[in-house]
């Protein structure tokens, strides 16, 4: 029973051996690491429930994996041995908490305790309703540690089929979601270690995604938005339905939408910023002087957003209500989504298949085949990697050719007379 003092350093220096050793710290009683033959590491409490005393059996819980670093890892077994101490008993609340555990519940821990807790607002937004639109409703209610592969390719597959346009990219968001999930609860203990039953299943391939409007499409695109907020779009009634009687007469059937809705689509495709960078940014971030947007937490971190005149003139239209540049129906929380209005504005502009993001790619396919740079190009857009904006190379014009075209254009101009 060897024992050392769990430091980051005495830590690095162990060697795995033949068989799985167990190294107590000398600092605090009951905290150990265990080392595999195999290399793995996984941080364990040791202690006597109860009233403790020689003649109650030991219980070994587990506190962590390799991810978790020895200051960390004390912590939370302090945290642990305190309520022993207190009179609770952690291993038979943890057992007790997994055999009760369902894949719902597994899935709600798992957004609250780790993601929400790691990564940005709109990635946690993301997790949890691609969980509750998605995964809950097909196997939320089965039991974490009885889950099978069977069951999650089921899912998987049905996702895809229901989905119209992007099924197997959602469905492979979903996969990737659960993976990720039964991954956390095998580090903290709530599954057994390696146990994940959406490892293995074959992910679907994925075409393409990037959709860039051509220019009439751009015009009936401000056309329909023209439409929107003036005169509105029309709408349909169900004839046969019982209260079409008292519906508008066809004439009348028109929905205006607010000027942040129109607004905050214009502001998407000449900045092309991503839709939750518009949607929650504030009036504080803006600066009109400068014609700048200073975002604080963008997916990429921090981001200035350099503005043109053509976006400013839409910025200085909107009426200013609340906190928020695209105002809500409440004056000082975000607007959620553009779900709806955007799916009737692309009806009435005629964009079948076209989605909210695609005005980002279209930003983009316009600085491309305009022959900005790349580096230019993924400033403006924010992106961290130069790979992500290499994407655009094939649209960009090729400058030979472009040589070519004037040179030749300037020679048939000649010998036309001209």
């Amino acid at each position: 029973m060897p024992t050392i003092k769990l430091t980051r350093r005495n830590v690095s220096a162990l060697q795995s051996a033949a068989k799985p050793v167990t190294y107590y710290d000398s600092d605090l009683k009951g905290f150990g690491l265990k080392v595999m033959p195999s290399g793995a590491r996984s941080w364990i409490v040791e202690y006597r429930p109860g009233a403790g005393g020689r003649g109650v059996a030991k219980k070994r819980l587990k506190v962590g994996g390799d991810a978790l670093s020895p200051e960390q890892a004390r912590e939370a077994a302090e945290k642990l041995l305190a309520s022993v101490a207190l009179g609770k008993d952690p291993a038979s609340d943890r057992s007790a908490e997994r055999e009760a555990l369902t894949v719902s519940d597994l899935l709600d821990l798992f957004v609250e305790r780790h993601v929400e807790a790691k990564r940005k607002a709109a990635s946690a937004e993301f997790y949890e309703r691609t969980a509750r639109l998605h995964i809950k409703p097909a196997i939320g209610a089965k039991k974490v540690n009885l889950l099978q592969r069977a069951d999650v390719a089921k899912m998987h597959g049905a996702i895809a089929a229901k989905e119209k346009g992007g099924g197997k990219f959602v469905a492979n968001r979903a996969l990737a979601i659960l993976s990720a999930a039964y991954g956390w609860a095998g580090r903290i203990g709530f599954v057994a270690d390696g146990f994940n039953p959406a490892a293995g299943v074959e992910r679907f391939e994925e075409e393409g995604r990037e959709r860039y409007l051509t220019a009439e499409e751009m015009a009936r695109l401000g056309a329909a938005l023209r439409e929107a907020e003036t005169v509105g779009l029309p709408y349909d009634v169900d004839e046969n339905g019982p209260k079409a009687k008292h519906a508008p007469k066809p004439e009348s059937r028109r929905t205006v939408f607010s000027p942040h809705v129109t607004g905050a689509i214009r502001l998407l495709m000449l900045t092309g910023c991503r839709l939750r960078e518009i949607l929650h940014l504030r009036w504080s971030e803006y600066d009109a002087e400068r014609g700048m947007l200073f975002l604080p937490d963008s997916k990429t971190g921090r981001k200035t957003v350099v503005l043109s005149g053509a976006a400013q003139e839409v910025l200085a239209a909107l009426p200013r209500v609340g906190t928020y540049v695209i105002a809500s129906n409440e004056p000082d929380r975000p607007r959620h989504d553009l779900k709806k209005p955007w799916a009737a504005i692309c009806k009435r502009a005629g964009l079948e298949g076209v989605r909210i993001h695609d005005l980002r790619h279209t930003f983009a396919s316009v600085g491309a085949a305009s022959n900005m740079s790349l580096p230019v190009i993924g400033g403006l857009l924010g992106h961290a990697d130069p790979a992500t904006t290499a994407r655009y190379s094939h649209l960009q014009v090729d400058p030979v050719r472009a040589a070519a075209d004037v040179i030749a254009g300037r020679i048939a101009e000649a010998m036309a007379g001209n």
